[in-house]
């Protein structure tokens, strides 16, 4: 079965970076782009960042260009997000999601993110 598991969360201090992973398994990696959401208390999820099949085109919300990059690794089933320049604003649960060719959306369990001093 599909799964998505990430990693990376933690504490860190406004303008610091977090370097976040999402491991894919149970399904072609290659074959599907991925995207990280995040959500913030009482807030809704959010797209935060999206990247094509072969990694050629991404995307990001305005509020994170320029400071959040975006890649995937084919050999290790893996989409990362770089994040720097981090803000108390980014402070969120972040979410790895894919969409199967039928449109069901998969989701892993999510990693907290806090920027704090």
């Amino acid at each position: 079965q599909v799964q998505l598991v990430e990693s990376g969360g933690g504490l860190v201090q406004p303008g610091g970076s977090l370097r976040l992973s999402c491991a894919a398994s149970g399904f072609t990696f290659s074959s599907y782009a991925m995207r990280w959401y995040r959500q913030a208390p009482g807030k809704e999820r959010e797209l935060v960042a999206g990247i094509t099949t072969a990694g050629g085109r991404t995307n990001y919300a305005d509020s994170v260009k320029g400071r959040f990059t975006i890649s995937r690794d084919a050999a290790k089933n893996t989409v990362h997000l770089q994040m720097n320049s981090l803000k108390p604003e980014d402070t969120a649960v972040y979410y790895c999601n894919t969409l199967s060719t039928r449109g069901n959306a998969y989701w892993g369990q999510g990693t907290q993110v806090t920027v704090s001093s």
